[in-house]
This record gives C-alpha cells, structure tokens and sequence, in this order.
C-alpha cells in the first residue's frame, strides 16, 4: 500500500482521534510525562501543570546539539499547553482544581499520598468533577507494603525481576539503554486511562486508576513471572532466545546482525543455505526444542556461516530466503533510513527557541485522523495567561499570583 493510498480519507479538521478529550497533567521525568505525550499525540487537550521553577525534565542533559533545551523536555512535552502553578500553595492549589473541574483526565506521578498533601488528589478533584478520570503512577502502587519506597525506572526494573535476566550469561545484571519502566507505565496510564473514559461515557462515572512502574514491567515479562513462580529457573541469556535457535546476534565481516528462525520451516531453508541440509529433517535438529537443547551447536552454525561474510551480503541472501535478519543499527542509523523518513517517524519540528529538531513522530497511524508533532514542548508557562483566561482568573488576580510566586 503506498502512503497516499493509506491517508485518502484523511481529515485535516482534527488534531487526532482524542480531539476534543481535556487532559491536566501534573507530573515529573517521564512516567506521568510519557502518559500525557501519549495522549496528546493522539489529539487530547494536554494542559502541563508545572512547579514556577520547571519541572526536572527541563534540567537534565544532554541538551540538544546548538540548543540549551533538555532532550527529555524536547521529547516527552510535545503537543502540550505549559502552566506554571505551585501546588504547595493554597492559591496554586485552587487555580489547579479550577482547571481540573475542566478536565476530563487529570494525570499525576509524584509518590504516593503527595498530590493529596497538596489538595490536588483524588478526593479533592473528584469534589469538582465527579465524572473525572484520575490516573496516578508511581513505583510501586498507591497501596501494598512498598507502595511509599521511591519509584524510579531502574528500582523498579530490579525489583520486579527484569534486570536479572539482562545482559550476558554469566556476566552481571544490566539496565535497559531506555526508560523502559516508565515508558511502559505511561503508555499503561494512557491505555487506562481510554478504558476508564470509555466506562464513563457508558455510566456517568469517573475513577482512580492505580499504575504502577512494577505491575507494568511485571505484566510486559511475557509470561516469565508465572514460569519463575512455578520453579522454574530463568537463565540470563544475552541476545539469545529461549524459544528459538540458532537466534541472537551474530557478527559478520564488518559488524553485527541479528539473525535466527523461529520456525521449523525456516530452519529447513537456513539447513540448506548453510551448506547443512540434511539437518532439516533430522528429528535432532528438525523442530525448536530439539534445536534450543543443542544451542549453542545450532548457534555455531550460523555464526560460522555468517563470519566471513558482510552484513549487507548476508542480508541479501536471507532475505532472498524470506528470512528474518537485520543489521544491528546505531540509532544514527536508523534515522538515516528513507524507511523510517517515510513512516513520518522523524519530523522537522520547530523548537521554542526558534531553532529546528527532528522530533520522533507518534508511533502508530491512523487513517481517518492522522496524528503528527503539531508544537514542539512549550516554554515554561507559555499559556500560563491563555489557560488562566480560559478557567476565568482576571488579569488582576494573575498579577496578585504573579507577584506571590504561584504561578
């Protein structure tokens, strides 16, 4: 299907399928930030409240190349509206619950029991909008024996089990490269938060939804919680599979690919394409858990085969065979790929300091209502006046606020 074939009965009237959806998002990092850019790449109304002083995103390098602005920020306050408010002020505090009277999902990610120290939690936004929608993310919970520990991304990926089976075998545990604790929770947060909006617009009724960095990590472990809690041993396998082989990383002539077969059929074409066919029909080799139980043979197979060989070469030749493989790409790589250009995956975003970014687009497309970066992240409290307008707060009172420090 060509692009164009895709987009023909594309609206340009909507910002995207949540158009007209208010969202107010007090939050800090990335969790409860990942759940409100999720939500407004797919065309919410997404007010980010933020403390006078700029939330933490704003502060963390690297900044972008010939830029002062935080890649963090840059990326995950996208399509938002920026309000400055200090919540631990009687005054901020009010201005938020007028502006959650408003919404119909507020988010949050501070550790549990904050947000209802400052007024601004569950109890006090559901006095002033009983219908709304409130999602709080944290580490562990809102309830259960851990719930007040500190919840950050890499304390969550050791406690639920995650890190201990990354990196090699034999070596130590290892990080995920990204956030991948709080990316999954924010996109947990806005899955439920669509779920818990869809309930409301059956029944009148709003709700607390309850995410957690652990739970979420837990339930993306493709079912290896469940094998661990039956006894079963999980061995580290570094970019080996557990269900598949020959599978992993291999290194040819000039660098890595990734390359394997899942399939049985597909080992019978690999059997042949290595110089090995008879192995495609030996009941030693000829299915996967005969193939996962002599591993690292199957795997010697295959990189034996791949050595001498580049890794545009001995991509030809598997994709040739309709083979799974890929080179193993820098991201400097990727970007560069017409594939990923096409996929509108990288677009030229205009930042606010007047300079240009290639901002990753939304991931997912949609024919009817197209998503895109429509804003690049906004200036701290860019439509502070704009929002404050909007909830009714006279241009004298945000001069009294202006004056105290709460916005």
């Amino acid at each position: 299907m060509r692009k164009s074939e895709f987009y023909a009965r594309a609206r340009t009237d909507l910002p995207g399928p949540l158009a007209g959806v208010r969202v107010v998002e007090a939050t800090t990092t990335w969790a409860g930030p990942m759940c409100g850019c999720v939500l407004a790449d797919l065309g919410a109304d997404v007010i980010k409240v933020e403390h006078p002083a700029g939330e933490v995103s704003r502060r963390v390098p690297p900044s972008l190349p010939g830029t002062s602005l935080s890649f963090m920020h840059t990326t995950v306050n996208r399509n938002k509206r920026s309000v400055t408010l200090d919540l631990r002020d009687a005054d901020g505090r009010d201005v938020f619950l007028k502006l959650a009277a408003t919404a119909d999902v507020v988010v949050e990610n501070f550790r549990p029991g904050t947000a209802s120290r400052w007024g601004v939690g569950f109890a006090d936004v559901e006095r002033v909008r009983s219908d709304v929608v409130y999602v709080s993310i944290s580490g562990y919970g809102q309830f259960g024996p851990d719930a007040d520990r500190p919840g950050y991304d890499p304390m969550a990926q050791a406690a639920s089990g995650w890190l201990s089976l990354n990196g090699d075998p034999g070596g130590p545990p290892v990080k995920a490269p990204t956030f991948i604790g709080d990316d999954i929770a924010g996109l947990h947060g806005a899955i439920s938060a669509l779920a818990a909006l869809r309930h409301r617009d059956q029944t009148g009724e709003g709700q607390y939804v309850d995410v957690a960095l652990q739970d979420c990590l837990l339930f993306q472990s493709n079912g290896y919680p469940t094998l661990a809690a039956m006894g079963m041993d999980l061995p580290r396998l570094g970019s080996q599979f557990m269900v598949a082989a020959p599978a992993g990383v291999f290194e040819c002539a000039d660098g890595f690919v990734m390359a394997g077969v899942l399939l049985d059929a597909h080992w019978k074409v690999l059997s042949r394409l290595v110089g090995r066919p008879e192995l495609g029909e030996h009941p030693d080799w000829a299915t996967a858990p005969a193939r996962v139980s002599r591993r690292h043979e199957a795997n010697a197979l295959l990189a034996e085969f791949a050595r001498p060989r580049t890794r545009a070469e001995l991509t030809r030749l598997f994709l040739s065979e309709q083979l799974p493989i890929s080179p193993v790409r820098s991201y400097g790589d990727a970007a560069a790929d017409p594939h990923l250009r096409e996929r509108d995956m990288l677009q030229p975003t205009a930042l606010e300091d007047g300079s240009e970014a290639p901002a990753v687009g939304p991931p997912v497309k949609f024919s009817r209502t197209p998503t895109s970066v429509r804003s690049a992240a906004a200036a701290l409290g860019a439509h502070t006046d704009e929002l404050l307008d909007e909830i009714g707060i006279t241009p004298g009172e945000r001069a009294r606020l202006r004056e105290r420090g709460v916005v």
